[in-house]
């Protein structure tokens, strides 16, 4: 954390009275505030919530990139930008409409796609980065560049009416290539625009964001650090699944990473299993495990309402907000091919499980898409 002072008088304006009289938060936690430094990737579905209200909370400066347009279809969940902003560069609309909301907050804006290569330098001299990216080499070269430099790096992503929260990078905690070693192979993940997302759901996912930005800053509650938090809007469940740093992390494994971890007593006893074992098949070879004398058990961990819609006969529900719940009925030396929609999830209900001692398990690479489409065209695609 910086120590630069706060302006003076800033602590105690009268815009952050309501959060300066909270038990536990108090003139200390603004001041931290104001002298701190957001980097914010994305100005989109999460970044337009997270953003307005970390200006709002009096966050120091925060540090905008994207290289994006407005764009119509953008309206009816990125509430920094109205209908005259259509056609505006997203940043230069996202700094102007910050600045009114905050006018006492630096906002820096760069025009720009991070990349691998600049990441390093735009995380350089943050106190905490937020992820409000919507494309797997961002969030990788983040993930990279926030552990190079020992800051926290706040998770959000989103699709149809589910979100996800985490705080990855952090010291003793988890990065994101613990929970997802590899990035999906390109196209098998399909975008918001072709699942689509409601509205509200990044506006919620991007608030959260923000609260663990503020709990980081302010040195206030429990961040997310070590815990993915499942949101699903439809039904309002909420799931908290525990996250251990992979001993085998090769990201982990940085001089910085290692100095800030010096001081712990290492890795908790579910983390000692090496997540390298979850294998990564696609539907036809799972298929033919299936039809062999010893098959895995095909655990479905999607949704009820897209089971109902499309499934493989035999497969087993376990929607993956309720697994941690659900692990006791599953017996650990079994083999499990894990099977969600199109590969994202069951990846990391294998990852997760693979932490608890399961000794035997498979990703269906695909999902469940893959399987209609190579293995039985009878199943529904959806």
């Amino acid at each position: 954390m910086t120590d630069s002072a706060a302006p003076a008088g800033a602590v105690f304006d009268a815009r952050y009275a309501r959060q300066i009289v909270l038990k536990g938060f108090g003139a200390s936690a603004q001041s931290r505030l104001l002298t701190s430094r957001v980097l914010i990737v994305g100005a989109g579905g999460l970044g337009s919530p997270a953003a307005m209200y970390l200006a709002a909370a009096g966050v120091g400066q925060i540090t905008l990139v994207d290289h994006d347009v407005v764009d119509e279809t953008n309206l009816h969940r990125q509430l920094l930008y109205g209908t005259p902003d259509i056609g505006r560069s997203k940043i230069e609309a996202a700094a102007e409409r910050l600045r009114t909301i905050n006018p006492g907050v630096q906002v820096i804006a760069h025009e720009m796609k991070l990349s691998a290569q600049n990441a390093e330098a735009l995380v350089r001299d943050h106190n905490v980065v937020l992820d409000a990216t919507d494309n797997f080499p961002t969030r990788y070269a983040l993930n990279d560049a926030c552990l190079s430099h020992g800051v926290p790096l706040v998770y959000g992503s989103v699709a149809r009416f589910e979100g996800q929260v985490s705080v990855f990078a952090a010291p003793d905690g988890p990065c994101y290539r613990c929970l997802f070693p590899e990035a999906p192979a390109p196209g098998t993940v399909p975008t918001c625009a072709e699942e689509g997302v409601l509205g509200v759901v990044p506006g919620i996912v991007g608030m959260l964001q923000a609260t663990e930005v503020i709990k980081l800053l302010a040195q206030i509650g429990t961040p997310l650090i070590g815990e993915l938090l499942l949101l699903d809007l439809l039904t309002h469940d909420q799931q908290r699944i525990t996250i251990s740093r992979r001993p085998d992390c090769a990201a982990c494994r940085t001089q910085v990473r290692a100095r800030n971890s010096s001081a712990s007593s290492g890795p908790s006893p579910s983390a000692s299993r090496s997540m390298n074992d979850v294998q990564h098949l696609s539907a036809i070879e799972v298929a033919a495990l299936l039809a062999s004398d010893t098959p895995p058990v095909l655990l479905d961990v999607r949704e009820p309402w897209e089971f109902d819609t499309a499934h493989v006969a035999g497969s087993t529900l376990v929607p993956l907000n309720t697994l941690p719940s659900a692990i006791s009925a599953l017996n650990p030396q079994q083999s499990y091919a894990v099977l969600c929609h199109h590969g994202m999830r069951s990846e990391m209900a294998a990852n997760w499980l693979a932490q608890q001692g399961f000794v035997s398990l498979i990703n269906v690479a695909g999902g469940i898409d893959a399987w209609s489409r190579t293995v039985d065209p009878s199943v529904p695609r959806y």
